[in-house]
């Protein structure tokens, strides 16, 4: 939990000008956020995190969490060896599958960032929010098993799966970010002058280095997204890792593995502003042909036939409720409570990851040369993404949703620890030390932990809607979340049980959303502060 600890002089609880919030920030998940949030009590932080843990105690007894005999440790030695001493016999095989993860989050980023920058600038109005709400509460996969219906495997269901979601995140943190900024010189522009370009003249570009570090964050998230598509049937890297470990080819799969990691390692020395032209037409040549068909024209039909169900369009009411029913008692009800209950066991051991993994890749804890062992951990666990983590922990643990459990903890703990670690690294080259200050597990206990907590415990409310998120399209690796009959449903070829089930896993997630919000408020971990563009560098 939470215990007191010494604050950075001028970052004690009242410093400064007596604001929430009051130093550097950080952008994460969806919006600026304090790395050194002071004012949240120890009591208040304590109670929110007990409720957590009882809830999460309460949820073991209810999930599937089932460990079926397998022999892990054979299996186990196999998939180390393959990582260990990788090998690919086709490397042309290997570059297109990297050229096309990266075709499709270059080209989705590209278009979701300058959409989502027209939405936020209209985030004012209720109609757009709510469809920002909509659209980004829906995962990647789902928005993928949703095209393909109607474009096949194709290019264009890649692209709209990962954009259309983007847009929506982009609009919100976008218009959040332009909340931050002064509004002082709008005062120098003419009244009645149009919205967009106050926009252009003002908030813009003040905003522009938040903008563009929030961007490049979104285009690693892309990269996971696009690789985890293949899962689906794109031929991205995902594709070829779930051939590789299906059929026990652990030197090829660790191939994949370290091409992505290195892929996602180096995004800061081949992502150049002069480059992007030339990327983008690359990857607009690398996009793959379409397979199968491709019936953009079904889309009328689709929407207004195939995803509502036979009694509600011919007006049978009571055949509808029946129906509703039905669904509600057999898939909607076990699924959710599945879903639900292991995104809480997982969101509270994500915490406890955070707290055991950070210290190690931190320069005042870990030493200045030691720590970069334990950075590269966080980059494996942060870069993995978590789809695949749960297809390598299901061939050791049998199909249950322990993996999932694990696969999200680990991702997202990578993730939490990597920032929490950039806040000590920057806390601690920014002041002096004193002399007498305690080393070691004293110095973890009762100087970095209670200074890292509070905005550790608001890192991982943010991730809490993406948990679940992520928590529901495990089901497609066979886990019995939503995702397990919404795959299913498109299986079948019932649209309008899968309609459902996506609206209710939507619904789920912007509820979730909105109490973690709450809970953030409740901690005191917002920021009303501008952002300092020098603390926004997710990398």
């Amino acid at each position: 939990m939470v215990s007191a600890g010494k604050f950075p002089a001028g970052t004690e609880p009242g410093a400064g000008n007596g604001r929430l919030g009051d130093g550097p920030v950080m952008i994460f998940g969806d919006q600026p956020l304090p790395l050194y949030p002071y004012r949240s009590s120890a009591r208040t932080l304590n109670g929110v995190c007990g409720l957590l843990l009882v809830v999460a105690l309460l949820c073991l007894f209810g999930a599937d969490l089932a460990v079926y005999p397998v022999d892990p440790w054979q299996e186990l030695g196999r998939i180390g060896q393959g990582l260990l001493l990788p090998r690919w016999d086709e490397p042309v095989v290997l570059i297109e599958a990297v050229g096309q993860t990266v075709a499709f989050a270059l080209l989705a980023v590209a278009i979701s960032a300058p959409l989502g920058l027209l939405l936020s600038m209209l985030f004012r109005w209720r109609l757009v929010r709510l469809l920002c709400a909509s659209v980004r509460s829906v995962h990647e996969l789902f928005w993928g098993l949703i095209f393909m219906q109607l474009y096949g495997l194709s290019a264009t269901t890649g692209l709209l799966a990962i954009l259309v979601p983007f847009a929506g995140v982009f609009a919100k943190v976008f218009a959040e970010i332009f909340e931050q900024q002064s509004r002082d010189p709008e005062l120098t522009l003419a009244p009645g002058l149009n919205p967009f370009k106050r926009y252009l003249y003002t908030l813009i570009p003040q905003a522009w280095p938040a903008l563009l570090s929030y961007t490049r964050y979104r285009f690693e998230c892309a990269l996971r997204s696009s690789a985890i598509l293949g899962f689906i049937g794109l031929p991205t890297l995902g594709f070829h890792l779930e051939t590789a470990f299906k059929q026990g080819q652990y030197a090829e799969a660790g191939a994949l593995l370290w091409a992505f990691l290195l892929l996602i390692a180096t995004i800061r020395f081949w992502v150049r502003p002069r480059l992007i032209p030339f990327y983008m037409i690359l990857a607009i040549w690398l996009l793959p042909e379409t397979v199968g068909f491709s019936n953009s024209g079904y889309f009328w039909q689709f929407i207004s036939q195939d995803i509502w169900p036979r009694a509600l369009r011919e007006g049978d009411l009571a055949g509808a409720l029946d129906w509703y029913g039905q669904m509600f008692s057999e898939q909607v009800w076990p699924g959710l409570v599945q879903t639900l209950l292991l995104t809480q066991i997982a969101l509270v051991l994500t915490g406890l990851v955070v707290l055991l993994v950070y210290p190690l890749a931190t320069r005042s804890m870990a030493g200045a040369v030691m720590r970069w062992p334990g950075r590269f951990l966080l980059l494996v666990l942060r870069s993995t993404p978590e789809m695949i983590l749960a297809f390598v922990f299901m061939l050791l643990c049998g199909p249950s949703g322990l993996p999932a459990v694990l696969a999200l903890a680990l991702h997202n703990g990578g993730l939490i620890a990597f920032l929490v670690a950039n806040a000590s690294d920057a806390e601690h080259g920014s002041r002096q030390e004193r002399p007498d200050e305690p080393k070691g597990l004293l110095r973890y206990a009762y100087i970095e932990t209670p200074r890292r907590f509070p905005a550790m415990l608001a890192f991982l409310f943010y991730r809490w809607e993406v948990i679940l998120r992520e928590s529901a399209i495990m089901g497609i690796l066979g886990i019995a979340t939503l995702g397990f009959y919404i795959d299913s449903a498109f299986e079948e070829i019932r649209y309008d049980r899968a309609f459902l089930l996506i609206a209710v896993t939507a619904l789920l997630n912007v509820l979730v959303d909105s109490l973690s919000r709450r809970l953030r408020r409740l901690t005191q971990a917002e920021s009303v502060r501008q952002p300092d563009s020098s603390c926004l560098k997710m990398e």
